[in-house]
C-alpha cells in the first residue's frame, strides 16, 4: 500500500519512459501484444516469460476483447501472473493508423495499455483507475497528439491529480 491506501503507486509512476512506445508498427492484434510485452524490461532476455505472457494475453483475447471502445484497448491477462513481475507494471503504445480489435463500438484500437500485476488485487486497482481516468476525451486526445514519452507520462499525471 502507498501513502494515500492504495494498492499502487499512481499510474505516471508504473509508466516508466521506457516502457511508452508511440510507434507501435503491427497490423494485427496478436503482433501489438508482442510489441507491448517486448517493451517489459523485467522479461527481456527470458523468451520462457515472454511466451508465456503473450499465451496469456492472446487467451484473454479470446474470451472478451480488452478493446474498451473510444480507440482504446487494455490488454491484459484475465488473472494476476504470480511469479513473473514482483510489481504493477504498466506499457503504453499507440498506433496512429489503429487497427481492429474487437472494441465495444467496433473502432479501431489506437491507444494501448498493457498490465501485468503480480497480485489480483493490484490488477483490479490499476485497471479500475485506469478505466477511470480514460473516460476523459480530453485525456485520450493529449495521449493521440504526445509528442514524447515525457508528454504522456505528464497528461496521465495531471489526469490522475483530477482524480
Amino acid at each position: 500500500m502507498n501513502q494515500t491506501g492504495n494498492p499502487v503507486p499512481p499510474l505516471s509512476e508504473l509508466l516508466t519512459a521506457d516502457a511508452i512506445k508511440l510507434q507501435l508498427t503491427s497490423n494485427e492484434r496478436q503482433a501489438v501484444l508482442g510489441e507491448l510485452v517486448d517493451q517489459i524490461k523485467q522479461i527481456a532476455g527470458q523468451p520462457a516469460a515472454r511466451n508465456a505472457l503473450v499465451h496469456a494475453l492472446e487467451e484473454r483475447e479470446q474470451l472478451h476483447s480488452t478493446g474498451i471502445g473510444d480507440g482504446v484497448a487494455l490488454p491484459h491477462a484475465r488473472n494476476a501472473l504470480v511469479g513473473l513481475v514482483d510489481h504493477p507494471i504498466l506499457i503504453f503504445g499507440r498506433h496512429d493508423a489503429g487497427l481492429p480489435y474487437g472494441s465495444i463500438d467496433n473502432s479501431p484500437a489506437k491507444l494501448f495499455f498493457l498490465l501485468v500485476a503480480p497480485t489480483v488485487t493490484q490488477h483490479l486497482a490499476v485497471l479500475a483507475r485506469l478505466s477511470r481516468l480514460l473516460r476523459d476525451p480530453k485525456l485520450r486526445k493529449s495521449l493521440l497528439g504526445a509528442k514524447s514519452a515525457d508528454e504522456v507520462r505528464s497528461f496521465i499525471r495531471d489526469a490522475e491529480a483530477k482524480l
